[in-house]
């Protein structure tokens, strides 16, 4: 019997600050280039990636910022540097058109999330624009309301609106109340 390939990729890290410091425009996903001892830190989870971000070096892409914990079975030779920059794979084309688009709009390349696809680690980064203290209370209050007509579309669909229900108003069980729903 042959073992099977995971189809849906696993998160190892995510960048759940990024979503709010900054407005996504675009995501892509790219390799990267790890030690043996990295991957094996980063599969059991011990990296971070909240202050990292990622930037052009003659034609070539850099992860910048991104901790690995040093593999707690690796010694000397075999270890690794925890805050060292790491290349990114992704095609000269790709890097050339990012590498414009980053100049032309003003725009940040944050990685969102580490992946483990296929036994590959990838990187999913995104293009994004820094957003100003006023712009995040905006997009929480956005949220915000979002979420709550969802909840309240729920409610509805389930005949439980907040707006109509019979503890908003009157007292139930008392005989008058009951005597003024029957009229």
């Amino acid at each position: 019997m042959h073992a099977m390939k995971k189809d849906s990729p696993e998160i190892i890290a995510s960048n759940r600050k990024a979503r709010h410091n900054y407005t996504i425009v675009d995501v892509i996903e790219a390799g990267i280039v790890l030690h043996g001892s990295e991957v094996k830190s980063l599969r059991e989870g011990q990296v971070q990636i909240a202050e990292a971000y990622a930037h052009v070096v003659r034609g070539e892409m850099w992860l910048e910022g991104v901790h690995v914990s040093v593999y707690r079975f690796s010694h000397g030779v075999g270890s690794h540097e925890p805050m060292r920059s790491r290349k990114l794979l992704l095609h000269r084309e790709q890097i050339r058109k990012l590498q414009e688009r980053m100049a032309k709009e003003r725009l940040t390349l944050v990685p969102l999330s580490m992946l483990l696809k296929n036994g590959r680690v990838k990187v999913e980064l995104a293009l994004a624009k820094g957003r100003q203290k006023e712009d995040r209370r905006q997009a929480i209050a956005e949220k915000e309301s979002k979420l709550e007509m969802r909840r309240e579309a729920g409610r509805q669909r389930k005949g439980k609106s907040s707006l109509n229900s019979p503890l908003s108003g009157r007292q139930t069980g008392s005989r008058s109340s009951q005597r003024d729903s029957d009229d």
